[in-house]
């Protein structure tokens, strides 16, 4: 059991958006090891048919077996929403998405019934979050709306910059129009302009944010099943990241997500897997 307790958690994207969440478990749940995998390789997943992208998964998974992980978190909105199920009947070990818990953070949060999503055009196409908050509650209004530049924006480092407000601006007036009282940032790289979007939204607006949600999930679900690690005292927890292409560009971008330095990142061959 303390070896269960000591394994790693699994982490997965298509890319860098994934980090977010990792950041999320790295300070909820410090005393955790953390493996993480982006597919750099074949992103973007939200053009990609359900079949493949459960494959992607499937291949994904079966490598961060073999660093020995208590759990796994489907990092990736796509995959969550298109992978979960098949992937959970076909392994057994713990595996959480980000859609569930940000949808009902969602439904708790709104007080009129109205709740907003912005996420990737395939994220909205798929019409998800609005599949899984009706199904939690019938009655709750949802508003999607694809802001996919908002992706290209974060990866190119342009936070800061205007052009940045101007595209929130330009993809949000309609929402902001609306009388939502909660939105769902439905893309992982979303929260690394969160604080962008409150400001143009404004307080009336709860936003929610999946990878904190997720983590919080994950701090329950290990403490239910008694795999949370509790080795507290003279423990460092240790993180390695692994792509499948581009590693040097993932670090760089890493280095500006996580809150520690990131000094190297692994190549796989994930079709070997």
């Amino acid at each position: 059991m303390k070896n269960k307790k000591m394994a790693p958690i699994g982490v997965f994207d298509s890319g860098v958006g994934g980090l977010t969440v990792a950041r999320e478990i790295s300070r909820q749940l410090p005393y955790e090891n953390i493996v993480y995998f982006g597919d750099t390789a074949r992103v973007p997943y939200g053009s990609k048919s359900q079949n493949t992208i459960i494959r992607f998964s499937e291949q994904i998974i079966r490598f961060l077996r073999t660093k020995q992980v208590k759990a796994i978190v489907i990092a990736c909105n796509t995959a969550s929403a298109l992978a979960l199920d098949a992937v959970k009947d076909e392994f057994d070990l713990p595996i959480i998405g980000v859609v569930i818990p940000g949808a009902r953070a969602a439904v708790e949060a709104t007080t009129n019934g109205k709740v907003g999503v912005v996420g990737t055009e395939a994220t909205v196409q798929s019409g998800m979050y609005t599949k899984v908050i009706q199904g939690m509650n019938p009655e709750i209004e949802v508003i999607e709306k694809a802001c996919p530049l908002f992706v290209p924006l974060v990866e190119e480092g342009f936070k800061e910059h205007i052009v940045t407000r101007e595209i929130i601006e330009y993809y949000l007036e309609s929402m902001r129009n609306t009388d939502i009282d909660a939105m769902i940032l439905g893309c992982t790289h979303y929260p690394l302009l969160r604080s962008k979007i409150r400001e143009y939204m404004g307080d009336k607006i709860q936003i929610v944010n999946p990878a904190y949600e997720t983590a919080m999930d994950l701090k329950r679900l290990l403490e239910e099943e008694e795999m949370a690690n509790d080795e507290t005292t003279e423990h460092h927890s240790e993180y390695s990241f692994y792509v499948s292409d581009a590693a040097e560009k993932f670090r760089k971008f890493a280095n500006t997500v996580m809150p520690f330095d990131v000094p190297t990142t692994n190549v796989v061959n994930i079709e070997e897997y």
